[in-house]
């Protein structure tokens, strides 16, 4: 078996820290175990562009269950977790392709790899699988019956192929689901970014002025982490409703153009490119510290830093001091790169078995409707949303109430009124 990885020898490490994520997955072990038994994915070959992590492990073992041949990627040069990696190779036997700290060359290397096995289906965290077919690996899409895709930048992109006319077959955009982006984007996003400044800085936050540029579910959930470690949060935005929802939560909201001279640590989460640029790093205090949380590292303008710069230096793990030559210092975090999952582990297995539910049963969902589907990004049925929500409330020991008889006629009806 052909892989790509720091060290088999990390394996044991790795299948330990996976164990312990899988405690806290149990939709996912319920979706497991029903796979397991009825095999919908036999037959096929899954190619997975995704953060190599405990919880992403344990999506890749669903779906080998379900009866898939499952090969993966990294979609994040920063993202992977070279136990894990090793894990996956050594004891579930999946190939597997990512290094973490690997450079631009090998991350797409890589990409290559894992096409090499002419998938029947992709499984996408930011669209570069899914690009990389549509303009090098076009020979691949007749055998292609669908794929997902986790993130809200990948689905932008998505869509814009679709719109455009140029999607070759059906994605399901997971990240749309309720399941996934109330709870993912929020819960993880805000305490996972929160973790990965903190590992890399060890400062404190209470009493800092924190910029969130970006007030979509995961600006939504930094701010609010911010805020209840003390921080003083302003937010940004480009959106007047988002903007007047900031504003009605408690926070300041201003362009960045002002943010730049007070903030402290500013944090991007748009999915748009040079948000943060070189006229906003001339205005800001000695001392600032920049980090992204979106899923590419163009938030930042970092070329337009190292234009500023008369040098840097690494001061940390993952901290990059920047001298100016206005004689002020900028700090760096984790090469702008996502700073949740370079300095830190990524989002909890708690919010992640929901999120990886959805890709597990999408991709159930792209076999039993192959065929059917136009080439174009599909929401998650809302009958799969529902069953997930389900599952995990109780898993969590939660109930429910349910509508009786005469509540639902009353709910269907136009002729009941006062």
């Amino acid at each position: 078996m052909e892989f790509d990885i720091k060290d088999i020898n990390l394996a044991e490490k790795g299948q330990l820290r996976i164990e312990w994520a899988e405690q806290s997955m149990p939709v996912l072990r319920l979706i497991r175990e029903r796979f397991a038994k009825e095999q919908p994915l036999k037959g096929l070959t899954l190619s997975a562009c995704l953060h190599i992590t405990t919880e992403t492990a344990n999506l890749l073992i669903t779906l080998k269950a379900g009866g898939a041949y499952v090969v993966a990627c990294a979609s994040n040069p920063l993202s992977t977790q070279d136990d894990v990696a090793a894990s996956l190779v050594k004891h579930e036997e999946i190939p597997v392709f990512a290094i973490k700290g690997e450079d631009n060359q090998t991350y797409y290397r890589h990409i290559h790899k894992v096409l090499d096995h002419k998938p029947h289906m992709t499984m996408d965290d930011g669209a570069d699988l899914v690009s990389t077919i549509h303009s090098q690996r076009k020979d691949l899409i007749s055998n292609i019956i669908g794929g997902t895709e986790e993130t809200t930048t990948g689905v932008i992109r998505l869509t814009s192929m679709a719109r455009e006319g140029v999607l070759a077959y059906p994605i399901i955009a997971v990240n749309d689901a309720q399941t996934k982006h109330l709870f993912d984007n929020r819960y993880g996003t805000g305490q996972s970014t929160m973790d990965g400044i903190i590992r890399a800085t060890n400062i404190l936050l209470a009493g800092k002025n924190v910029v969130v540029c970006g007030y979509g579910w995961c600006g939504r959930g930094v701010a609010l982490r911010a805020h209840g470690l003390g921080a003083k949060v302003i937010v940004t935005e480009v959106d007047p409703i988002k903007a007047l929802e900031a504003v009605m939560d408690g926070y300041q909201v201003m362009p960045i153009a002002e943010a730049a001279k007070v903030g402290d640590v500013f944090i991007t989460l748009t999915g748009d490119v040079k948000v943060i640029r070189k006229e906003h790093f001339e205005l800001m205090k000695n001392g600032a510290i920049l980090c992204n949380s979106g899923h590419f590292n163009v938030e930042l303008d970092i070329k337009g830093l190292e234009e500023l710069s008369t040098g840097k230096r690494k001061i940390r793990d993952f901290v990059e001091e920047y001298k100016l030559r206005n004689g002020k210092k900028i700090f760096l975090l984790g090469e702008g790169r996502l700073i949740n999952l370079a300095a830190a582990e990524g989002h909890p297995a708690d919010v992640m078995d929901m999120s990886f539910a959805n890709q597990a049963l999408s991709a159930e969902y792209l076999v039993k409707n192959a065929g059917s589907l136009k080439r174009q990004v599909y929401k998650i049925p809302e009958d799969i949303d529902r069953e997930i929500a389900q599952l995990k409330l109780n898993s969590m020991g939660v109930e429910i109430d349910r509508l009786t008889p005469e509540q639902e006629k009353y709910l269907s009806s136009w002729t009941e009124g006062t």
